[in-house]
């Protein structure tokens, strides 16, 4: 009975300790893995290069210039209090026919100072939205190609560099992004000097009835003046390591400009393109010579039809 009883609580204790999430060093990134993780034999070495290299991101976003779609717009803009200052809410249609995609806006209403009396933006924050989601003129020639892509902020000045760092941000995160000021060496979270100030583990859950990998990362404590991005939650789809949904949290302070940025991404699929559903940013930020803002927008994308306007 003595025997039995320790054999069975050695049975335990190693049952137990199989229970225990498992750390993997990669370079100087410690990866705590969940249980189901483990059992699923991930290549987590692979898996951390395909995040590294990750390009269905952005795919995602590019395959919207070949397709049409409709979609509601809501721009805030909050004063200091929270209350709201100014807003846009519209609902756009995009057409893609004969190469070239172009935009009609079947409602909009806007209220307080959003425009000013020529019309035009009265905040950085909507111009920002606006070149992002929104098209004047139709735009012809565009492909949903990413090979080749590349962002070059140094080649731009005013806002089509700021627009340039912006889609680093938004659509890289984790790359080291040129030309902002004491923050470049801080975005480049994969890189073995910047991956030791976080904590990151990887997990599995289901999404939208798809098995996923869920990769989340979050700053330590105490390091947090090291980076940029705070916190990045990723779900990549098992089939075939698509970004399925991501959430980031990111913010910096250099004293004559500062941000706070949390962003959402949620995907859907249609004719076997992964496409943005729901695009949801709130963000506080601050530059030198302009005015504090305070945003939030949400992009709400449905209805999606192919070239010919077939859904």
């Amino acid at each position: 009975m003595k025997m039995g009883g320790i054999l069975l609580a050695m049975m335990f204790y190693c049952c137990c300790q199989a229970q225990q999430p498992v750390d993997s060093l990669i370079g100087k990134k410690v990866i705590t893995l969940s249980n189901v993780v483990i059992d699923n034999k991930l290549d987590v070495p692979g898996f951390i290069r395909k995040i590294e290299n990750d390009s269905s991101f952005y795919k995602a976003f590019l395959n919207l210039r070949i397709l049409g779609y409709t979609a509601l717009n809501d721009v805030r803009m909050l004063d200091k209090k929270g209350a709201l200052k100014a807003s846009l809410r519209s609902k756009t249609k995009q057409y893609r026919k004969h190469g070239c995609r172009f935009m009609n806006t079947i409602e909009e209403s806007s209220t307080g100072d959003f425009y000013t009396d020529d019309h035009q933006y009265n905040y950085y924050t909507a111009q920002m939205y606006a070149s992002l989601f929104f098209t004047k003129d139709s735009v012809c020639h565009e492909t949903n190609i990413v090979a080749g892509t590349r962002f070059n902020p140094k080649s731009k000045s005013g806002m089509e560099k700021h627009k340039e760092q912006l889609k680093m941000l938004f659509f890289n995160p984790g790359k080291r992004i040129t030309g902002l000021p004491f923050m470049s060496n801080k975005t480049a979270i994969y890189d073995d000097d910047i991956a030791d100030a976080y904590d990151m583990d990887i997990d599995m859950d289901v999404l939208d009835g798809k098995p996923c990998y869920i990769f989340h990362q979050k700053v330590k404590p105490g390091k947090e003046d090291r980076v940029v991005l705070d916190e990045m939650t990723t779900w990549f789809q098992v089939a075939d390591m698509e970004v399925m949904a991501r959430t980031y949290k990111l913010s910096y302070d250099a004293g004559f400009y500062d941000f706070k940025v949390d962003m959402e991404v949620q995907m859907t699929q249609f004719n076997g393109l992964t496409v943005p559903a729901l695009i949801r940013y709130t963000g506080n930020w601050k530059a030198i010579l302009k005015k504090r803002e305070r945003g939030i927008f949400t992009a709400t994308l449905f209805d999606f039809t192919s070239a010919d306007g077939a859904k």
